[in-house]
């Protein structure tokens, strides 16, 4: 029978991280949520007046950049995962040696800051860019179209951006794979392209939710790709909520806003874990299926 202070033990290896997520995440969010319900001024000051009104208007009032933002990360996240799974297979079925300097390649950009990387892309898809001229020399983009300040550019950025987030969860998923079970595939006469449907894809599913989830909600509250990549017709939530709390200084509204993105994306994963179970998110097969 285990004595108190073995009873103990787990509570005390968590209390450092508990403690830091009351300080810095629980915290905040009560005044943050306590901040949305107010109504007033930055002059005159904030009243807290239950204005529940602010959630209902900021649904009303910003539902295309909401909508916006979802459509923009769905689609980063989904160009991120045809990339970053052929990616991550290659690292870690393929890479041999050289295994390490590719993983360090993959991680490499976030050597520099997020800004100066969407700032390069800017670069990179500028009017007078060589990459835009062959662009538009092979007519995929109209010799009086441009590529920046576009739709394409801004889920460009995000799918550049957040790569990593995808291929790191993916290579872990796929360097845990039991190698026997391929092995086991070929002995009973099935094709390269038959053990990965039915034998690497399922068994690497977690990896997959993973990444997309890692990728999904950063994106769909990002606002720096539409700043420096986009325009006023490609805002998302985001740069909406940086506007209220920066330039507009609505900071209820701003609020209001933040917890409503949170919680349409805490809704969409619970009804997710609901029909597919934790094991989805947890990486436990049995329970998953």
């Amino acid at each position: 029978m285990k004595t108190l202070r073995q009873r103990l033990v787990p509570y005390g290896l968590m209390g450092p991280g508990l403690i830091w997520l009351f300080v810095f995440f629980v915290i905040p969010m009560y005044f943050m949520g306590q901040l949305s319900l107010k109504t007033g001024s930055l002059g005159a000051g904030y009243e807290l007046t239950w204005a529940f009104e602010n959630y209902t208007d900021s649904i009303s009032q910003y539902s295309d950049q909401f909508l916006r933002a979802f459509y923009y990360a769905g689609v980063a996240s989904f160009l991120c995962l045809l990339i970053g799974y052929p990616l991550a297979y290659a690292i870690a079925f393929k890479a041999g040696r050289w295994k390490n300097l590719m993983l360090f390649a993959v991680v490499a950009p976030f050597f520099t800051t997020y800004l100066i990387r969407t700032i390069a892309w800017k670069t990179l898809l500028d009017d007078t860019s060589p990459i835009v001229s062959v662009l538009k020399f092979l007519q995929i983009v109209p010799q009086d179209g441009r590529v920046l300040a576009t739709s394409g550019a801004v889920i460009a950025g995000l799918t550049y951006n957040f790569l990593p987030f995808m291929v790191l969860p993916l290579f872990a998923s796929l360097e845990r794979l039991d190698r026997r079970l391929l092995e086991a595939g070929k002995d009973l006469y099935a094709s390269a392209a038959q053990t990965f449907w039915r034998i690497t894809l399922p068994l690497t599913a977690p990896g997959i939710i993973a990444g997309v989830l890692l990728t999904f909600i950063p994106a769909a509250g990002d606002y720096v790709n539409v700043i420096f990549l986009g325009g006023t017709k490609q805002a998302m939530i985001g740069n909406v909520i940086q506007s209220k709390y920066l330039v507009v200084n609505d900071y209820p509204d701003a609020a209001a806003l933040s917890f409503t993105l949170m919680a349409i994306i805490l809704v969409a994963l619970i009804i997710y874990i609901k029909f597919a179970g934790t094991g989805a998110l947890m990486g436990d097969e049995e329970e998953a299926t």
